[in-house]
């Protein structure tokens, strides 16, 4: 079973990225680690994962760099100026570990690994379907404007309109974190039941 700590460690940054008509650029980056035993490989993760300043610059088994970009187009007439278009760009740099597995290896080690390895990536792509979300949302209700009297007057709604869908983004990744958390360790445990099952029944090679 996971130690608890690691538990805590777990915690990834937040993967963002857009659906519709957005933009994504979608890199992923890999750490290496070593070790043959469960406590190895802990202590290999928190050593070398990476930095996630959103929590205290404490290190993670993975995270996810991103920024968003949003570029929005008006309409001025002589008493109205109009959203015409809206594209929001987001760039995602995804980082996980790589296990650089010893020669010999206990069998339950390696189980553990596979499963630990394979959730981290579901949780960050997880965060990333959040993201989708929350970005169409977020031009949809920027082209969905109604017309101001000025152009600076329709700045400021994108501007507040951009603010509160971020925010409510934020909120979400946050909350899916926190779940993910509470419910990390039974999680583990029955997807290394699930794998081990697989591969008695030869699904998954051994």
């Amino acid at each position: 079973m996971m130690k608890r700590s690691l538990l805590c460690a777990l915690m990834l940054g937040l993967a963002t990225t857009p659906a519709g008509a957005a933009t994504l650029v979608k890199t992923y980056s890999y750490f290496a680690i070593r070790g043959s035993t469960l406590d190895e490989i802990q202590k290999q993760l928190l050593e070398h994962g990476p930095e996630v300043k959103t929590s205290g610059g404490s290190r993670h088994p993975g995270a996810t760099q991103m920024s968003f970009t949003t570029r929005t187009s008006y309409a001025e007439k002589s008493d109205s100026c109009r959203i015409v278009d809206a594209k929001v760009t987001v760039k995602v740099k995804v980082i996980l570990p790589h296990w650089r597995q010893p020669r010999k290896v206990d069998p339950d080690v390696k189980l553990f690994w596979d499963t630990l390895s394979a959730d981290i990536k579901r949780h960050e792509e997880r965060h990333v379907e959040i993201a989708k979300n929350h970005a169409r949302e977020l031009e949809d209700a920027l082209k969905g404007t109604y017309p101001q009297k000025t152009c600076q007057a329709a700045r400021d709604k994108a501007a507040e309109i951009t603010a509160a869908i971020l925010a409510k983004h934020d909120q979400a990744q946050v909350q899916f974190d926190r779940v993910e958390s509470a419910n990390f360790e039974s999680r583990i445990v029955r997807l290394m039941r699930y794998r081990l099952e697989r591969m008695q029944n030869g699904q998954l090679p051994g």
